[in-house]
């Protein structure tokens, strides 16, 4: 089974694994296809992490797909430029991208049918065109002046000057050849040649640090995810620089209550806090620890967590942070062998910086904002540093055997919605589709909005929006199925029966398909 957010997605990787693939195979197939189709969300450009749980071994292994900072980075001088505050858009937001890195180490090691097999459906879109959808046509109609007005940017998704209709034919010449260089040459293209320099020069003519040079020297890592329990399963986590443990922490918090029923008051509200709790931690520690030592065993310890949920006041919201959007896809696979993929990739921001690398349709991330400029804080911008970062792939145990992979898009509502998926699995049995159709809540907004502002879609009961209001909860109620609320997909194994549970999100255009 595979379960991405579109279904040209979902299908190649379906074919992959018809074909013998792995669920590795399967997962890089699909996220190619979605580096296509899915522009605004994600690109080549951005950095990918995934974690496989190896049937054979029962092991899951984590690869560490991000990006580092320019090594001629300068802290002081974007300070000065930029008001204190790192911009949100333009060549200064860009690190090295570590996608192709991601695919090529995942394949080497878990894939049975190579690079060139998994791009060649990407390929093809992108050379012929695939139908544009509804909600891409509306994303590529809401970008912002700074992006409508990047010349780069309008010969690719403003062709004529039009926003594409929905189920007219996207054409993207300029990254099917990119991406067929790197079927034919692999990683090196990317990262040692022609990709590599046109990236450098863009960089260079937009007075930018990034240099071909800091492509040259990139590798990703292999590391060991970072695990809690709750009520029965064990949840898998990615560590630092990820944000990964902010749901772990949060899961530990809001084990400490009795499951309440769905959807109600006190459910919501102590996980709500519990997301604010989880969050102050992540902010004011999470950093890269090749540069700033991390412990996130300690953080997500049963311990920690109860000397934590001492602030927690089961009668009053407290104050929480502004929260952060972020574009994104998750998707997940699980092939005939019971390997599992749970991969996440991104461009950050809605089209990234905005920057379009000369002559090759890549557009290249913006995950440099994340970097704080003040001196004293853990996560500040330094040359060759990768940012905190908000993707979190997961996975879920039962009794140290495979339950499934689970993930969502969606920057700082990304631990907001493994809480929720995971509590609705693990508290009230929900079908994976159910737990991915069911209302949302997210907590936090923009820095004017109120510090205890929670957004609530549609579909809650009337007495737990009461309820909320009357704990201080500014609530904000909208729509059902809001594009902004997270992409999730989520897959788990029925052992008992032999079958697979699929569920992909209609927020966006998710699938879930299998056979």
């Amino acid at each position: 089974m595979v379960a991405a957010p579109h279904p040209l997605a979902a299908e190649a990787g379906l074919a992959v694994l018809r074909e013998g693939g792995t669920a590795m195979d399967a997962a890089v197939a699909a996220n190619a296809v979605l580096t296509v189709v899915y522009p605004d969300q994600t690109a080549i450009g951005g950095d990918c992490f995934l974690l496989y749980h190896e049937a054979a071994t029962g092991q899951t292994h984590a690869y560490n797909g991000s990006g580092r900072a320019p090594l001629a980075a300068d802290r002081d001088a974007l300070g000065a430029t930029h008001g204190g505050r790192m911009p949100r858009q333009g060549i200064a937001t860009v690190t090295v991208p570590g996608t192709v890195d991601a695919w090529d180490a995942a394949l080497d090691r878990f894939g049975r049918l190579g690079l060139d097999r998994a791009l060649r459906p990407a390929i093809a879109l992108a050379r012929d065109g695939f139908p544009v959808s509804p909600r891409l046509s509306a994303a590529i109609a809401a970008m912002p002046p700074t992006l409508v007005d990047n010349p780069a940017l309008q010969a690719i998704f403003l062709p004529a000057g039009v926003v594409p209709s929905p189920d007219s034919l996207l054409p993207l010449p300029d990254l099917a050849a990119s991406l067929d260089l790197i079927a034919r040459e692999g990683r090196a293209a990317f990262y040692d040649g022609a990709l590599a320099e046109a990236i450098g020069a863009t960089s260079e003519r937009l007075g930018g640090a990034l240099a071909a040079g800091d492509l040259t020297a990139h590798r990703g890592e292999w590391v060991d995810p970072i695990a809690a329990t709750y009520r029965g399963l064990t949840v898998l986590g990615f560590p630092p620089n990820s944000q990964g443990l902010t749901a772990l922490l949060a899961l530990n918090l809001i084990e400490r209550e009795r499951p309440a029923p769905w959807g109600s008051t006190d459910g919501l509200h102590a996980q709500i806090e519990a997301k604010k709790l989880a969050f102050a931690v992540r902010d004011r520690t999470l950093a890269d620890p090749a540069f700033v030592p991390q412990d996130p065993a300690r953080l997500v310890s049963k311990t920690y967590a109860a000397d934590l949920w001492r602030a927690y006041d089961p009668g009053r919201a407290a104050a929480g942070a502004p929260s952060l959007a972020g574009d994104t896809v998750y998707l997940c696979a699980v092939d005939r062998d019971g390997n599992a993929a749970s991969l996440i990739q991104s461009l950050f921001q809605a089209f990234g910086s905005g920057v379009v690398a000369d002559g090759t349709g890549i557009v290249l991330q913006n995950r440099g904002t994340s970097f704080s400029l003040a001196a004293d804080h853990p996560n500040r911008l330094e040359p060759g540093k990768r940012p905190m970062h908000t993707l979190m792939p997961a996975m879920l145990l039962r009794d140290g055997a495979l339950l499934g992979p689970l993930g969502t898009q969606g920057g700082d509502a990304q631990a907001q919605v493994h809480l929720q998926l995971i509590a609705a699995i693990a508290d009230h049995g929900l079908h994976p589709q159910q737990a991915v159709d069911a209302p949302r809540w997210l907590a936090g907004g923009l820095a004017t909005d109120p510090p205890t502002l929670v957004s609530l879609e549609a579909g809650f009961p009337a007495g737990t929006v009461a309820g909320l209001a009357a704990r201080n909860h500014t609530v904000r109620q909208v729509p059902a199925r809001n594009p902004h609320f997270g992409h999730a997909q989520v897959i788990l194994r029925d052992s008992a029966r032999g079958v697979l549970l699929g569920g992909a999100d209609p927020r966006a255009d998710g699938s879930a398909v299998g056979y």
